[in-house]
């Protein structure tokens, strides 16, 4: 069954410099299309199977990556106003982020300092203070105990010691991190490095949230596979991606440990027989960045971006994905609306449907070869990218 194809409507114009950025990633697509090739790495890469399914191998990934690094949880655009907040669990820790009363963004532990109970359940919200359900001690947006009921009997708590566990966070381009460990400091700039411009002129940050959905998954590093490559898309998804994308056609660019891959759409197989004055990159190219260890955002340049921060689970086998699509305007009518639902939809069931499904039948066939290796093609330089930064940062050899 063919889906129903979102129709894509370019978010905004380029400005000189944006535009000829766009100008010159679409003359490597049509180069590589003509040629019939898709950008290369210099050879084949072979990861053992075992790096997978290794217990204290993940151990390690949480401890050296989503423990020590600023970790994507997301989006500005949730928390528009004072006094927003967004719960998430990353990797075994409830997180609290909220906006305060003067714009700025706070992160700390949402579990209260009493009994350690969570203080409110996963999701988006707005209120004026946070009271723990079980003995209703209050905090404030910053995470500062407020009050202590019937303290007189419970005897004093001192409001600094007793505060909630604060953690580093910030925003640039529209997108929030957060670090997991309390007392670890970031420098996001640094971190982002030459992705930063290239991710402020998306806009995030002004854009709204029409829908947010969760999509259960596998192991954080399967999960993370099927985002960084095309050579899957006329073999897994024939009647969705595989209908706007060209298979196996890409070009691929590192900025550190983060990446831009930018996709040829059908449209570009026209404008190739097409002089260069007569090109429209928008129309032709789907950019996908990837903000390590796992934001994907994909159609940034269109009125309609899907953005999904893929987290891990609490244990190996398990990770969950919040796909959250972002309008350049809140729709304003029923047309409007529907043709935001359907690329809501399409992004959807094309990732849950056909991507994840896969890849929960990779992890059950996993334990099968854990002796061998995959190996990871020419054709996957981001793939091939990945691996090699998480082996760098946990230090293993390859």
């Amino acid at each position: 069954m063919t889906r129903t194809v979102p129709e894509y409507r370019r978010g905004f114009v380029f400005d000189a410099e944006a535009q000829q950025t766009a100008m010159d990633l679409m003359q490597r697509l049509v180069t590589l299309f003509q040629a019939g090739s898709t950008d290369l790495a210099p050879a084949q890469m072979r990861e053992p199977v075992s790096n997978y399914l290794d217990m204290q191998l993940w151990q390690r990934e949480m401890a050296e990556i989503f423990y020590k690094l600023p970790v994507p949880v997301g989006l500005s655009a949730e928390l528009p106003r004072a006094g927003d907040y967004k719960a998430v669990n990353v990797a075994g820790r409830s997180i609290l982020l909220t906006r305060g009363r003067d714009g700025s963004l706070n992160a700390m532990m949402n579990v209260c300092r009493h009994r350690s109970m969570q203080l409110v359940p996963e999701g988006c919200g707005s209120t004026r203070r946070f009271t723990c359900l079980y003995h209703a001690w209050s905090y404030g947006l910053d995470g500062r105990l407020l009050g202590v009921q019937a303290e007189d009997t419970f005897g004093a708590v001192d409001r600094d010691e007793f505060s909630l566990l604060r953690l580093e966070c910030g925003e640039r381009a529209g997108v929030m991190f957060v670090g997991l460990t309390p007392g670890v400091a970031f420098d996001l700039d640094e971190w982002l490095g030459d992705l930063l411009p290239e991710l402020e002129t998306l806009g995030l940050a002004d854009t709204v949230p029409f829908s947010t959905r969760y999509l259960e998954g596998p192991n954080w590093k399967v999960t993370a596979d099927g985002y960084l490559e095309s050579y899957h898309f006329a073999s897994l998804h024939p009647n969705s991606v595989a209908q706007t994308d060209i298979s196996n056609l890409a070009a691929f660019d590192a900025y550190g440990p983060h990446m831009r891959n930018t996709f040829g759409l059908k449209p570009l197989a026209v404008a190739a027989e097409l002089p260069r004055d007569q090109w429209d990159p928008m129309e032709c190219l789907g950019v996908t960045y990837w903000i390590f260890p796992g934001l994907a955002i994909a159609g940034g340049w269109r009125d309609h971006v899907a953005v999904s921060i893929m987290l891990p689970g609490a244990e190996w086998g398990s990770s969950l994905t919040e796909q959250t699509l972002l309008v350049r305007h809140a729709p304003q009518d029923e047309i409007e609306r529907a043709l935001a639902q359907a690329s809501s939809d399409f992004f959807h069931d094309a990732v849950r449907d056909e991507d994840y499904a896969a890849q929960r039948q990779v992890q059950r066939a996993l334990p099968s070869v854990a002796g061998e290796c995959q190996v990871f093609g020419r054709n996957e330089p981001a793939v091939q990218h990945f691996h090699r930064t998480l082996a760098l940062l946990i230090d293993i050899e390859r």
